[in-house]
């Protein structure tokens, strides 16, 4: 029993981790509910490629050159393309981890040796046990990810980008989770009809290649009760990033994930006596996922809060249910509070001390937050720092602040200065507006395209632009464009329009500027920074999110330089 509290809390925290750290790299965006199409998009990849980009669009390389325009749509891809291989790569590891963690429920973990004893009993060589068991392996992973094909095939690219990132879907995910994290509490289990599991586990004493794959199909949907909501967590999470091949990729790691420990076991049959017996903390493996789940949702439910501007999810609102879910599990994990399937806890090993006191410690860390802290190592996760009610950090920041009397005047000034611009800063939100500011200034403009649930940007705004240099630059070096694309206040009626880019019709000052984004920049992903000149020539290549203080420090004095080499 110790040793599976080793590996258990680890495997179960780094699980919850892949759904953040490991797999933010994505257009998080909103849309409203009408304005999804599950058409394709009027331009497909070989029309995007003949798409002009306005002639007076240049780069300037420290001196006033012109670029061959397709360098421009050249690096926008660039930026695009990276954001969505490592958008991919998390969802695998998330999906890996998943897996891992699905591994050690109630409804897998027991089948283990049965499954590895039913190999090495109907093997007559060693070695054919083994084929079986890869084979097996196999079956799992075919299995799988079909499934998340399937989902791909049926909605398409195109329709599932719509879909994760509408509003009405964020908050259906939000309580998707819920109701999975229910079950993991024990309110309830998930089930296939019995006659389905019936027919399928009758197929499984068939010998052969059909046995084995139905002996792989008898364990999806018999532990489907375990596996369905991390699977379910892990398909939402996969959705919310857009990608075409999220779902199927996900659920290739989670496969692997699952199928190696049973193939491992065959292989080496031996180390079934130092596999731990079966008990009551493999529910807790499930009520601490239940709690991860929780924590997750409010995630969504924080999406749809600030694009509508509902106003329910302040940060500190939010911090306050994080502080008492994180709280809560960490009383569950030293015995303070039982579940209805839970054995009672006679001591705590060590291991479950040492996470106790992580979580505790995670839970203290939180609790400053309430108060204006920035909290860097999670601000990508939380609600925006403007939202702060009660900031004890405000008069500090206003001492830095470059306000103007004049800047309540700005064009949407009033829906997002308060809510989602980081203290300190004060740029404009119209473009044109930025522009003219820039002539009487005579500074370059930096256009940063954001997002009020750009989980890439709060993390920029929290560790990258609250550097000293940073922000110094930004302040007083730079007219700052802060564009929210997914902001769904709508326009004015003679602002309204139909999109020469997309041929749809721009409703919102997000759709707004989304399609100058998408139109100028040939680029859909947040943050991205640009910089231009006074009449909106590009002087250097677009860059996206930058962890790097140096680089993207180095990166806004290229721009400058640029700038200043065209006086």
């Amino acid at each position: 029993m110790n040793r599976v509290a080793i590996y258990l809390p680890i495997i179960t925290l780094l699980f919850s981790l892949s759904f953040g750290a490991l797999a933010t790299k994505a257009q998080d965006t909103l849309v409203p509910f009408e304005d999804i199409e599950f058409t394709e998009s009027p331009a497909s990849e070989e029309e995007a490629e003949l798409l002009e980009v306005p002639a007076d669009i240049q780069f300037e390389d420290g001196a006033d050159t012109t670029v061959d325009e397709d360098q421009l749509i050249d690096e926008a891809q660039a930026v695009q393309t990276q954001d969505a291989k490592q958008s991919l790569w998390g969802v695998f590891i998330a999906g890996l981890l998943g897996g891992f963690a699905a591994f050690i429920m109630p409804c897998i973990f027991p089948m283990v040796p049965l499954t590895v004893s039913f190999f090495t009993k109907q093997s007559k060589t060693r070695a054919a046990a083994i084929s079986q068991a890869l084979l097996y392996g196999v079956f799992i992973i075919a299995i799988y990810v079909a499934l998340g094909m399937l989902i791909t095939v049926t909605f398409g690219s195109d329709a599932l980008n719509a879909l994760s990132t509408n509003g009405i879907f964020n908050f259906f995910f939000f309580l998707l989770l819920v109701f999975f994290a229910a079950s993991f509490f024990g309110a309830f289990e998930l089930t296939l009809p019995s006659s389905f599991v019936n027919k399928i586990d009758a197929k499984s004493d068939q010998g052969g290649f059909i046995g084995l794959f139905f002996m792989a199909a008898s364990l999806a949907v018999v532990s489907f009760s375990c596996t369905g909501p991390i699977i379910g967590t892990l398909l939402v999470e996969a959705a919310s990033k857009g990608e075409r091949l999220g779902p199927a990729i996900g659920m290739l790691g989670f496969a692997i994930a699952l199928a190696i420990p049973f193939v491992l076991f065959a292989i080496f049959p031996s180390m079934l006596k130092s596999m731990p017996k079966s008990g009551g903390w493999l529910n807790s493996v499930k009520i601490v996922l239940a709690f991860l789940e929780l924590a997750l949702a409010l995630k969504f439910l924080s999406n749809v809060d600030l694009a509508y501007h509902w106003n329910w999810l302040d940060r500190e609102v939010f911090l306050s249910l994080w502080i008492a879910i994180f709280s809560m599990m960490g009383l569950y994990l030293i015995g303070k509070i039982r579940f209805s399937h839970d054995s009672p806890l006679s001591h705590l090993s060590v291991p479950r001390t040492i996470i106790a006191v992580i979580v505790f410690a995670f839970v203290v860390y939180m609790v400053p937050g309430l108060w204006g802290a920035p909290l860097k190592s999670i601000s990508a996760f939380l609600p925006p720092s403007a939202t702060q009610d009660f900031d004890l950090s405000t008069g500090v920041s206003q001492a830095h602040s470059a306000s103007s009397p004049d800047s309540a005047k700005k064009k949407y000034y009033e829906i997002f200065h308060e809510r989602g611009t980081p203290k300190g800063f004060d740029p404009y939100y119209d473009y044109e507006e930025a522009l003219a500011a820039a002539k009487v200034a005579n500074k370059p403009v930096l256009i940063d395209f954001t997002g009020w649930n750009c989980v890439n940007c709060r993390k920029m705004e929290a560790n990258v632009w609250t550097d000293p240099k940073v922000a110094q630059i930004l302040r007083e070096q730079f007219v700052m464009a802060e564009l929210f694309v997914d902001d769904r206040t709508e326009l004015a009626a003679e602002e309204k329009y139909t999109s020469t880019y997309s041929g749809k019709k721009i409703k919102t000052i997000g759709n707004k500027w989304s399609d100058f984004q998408a139109a100028t920049f040939n680029s859909n992903s947040q943050p991205l920074y640009v910089i231009v000149d006074t009449q909106g020539n590009v002087l250097v290549p677009p860059t996206g999110a930058d962890y790097d203080i140096s680089s993207y420090t180095a990166y806004l004095q290229s721009g400058i330089d640029a700038f200043n080499a065209k006086k």
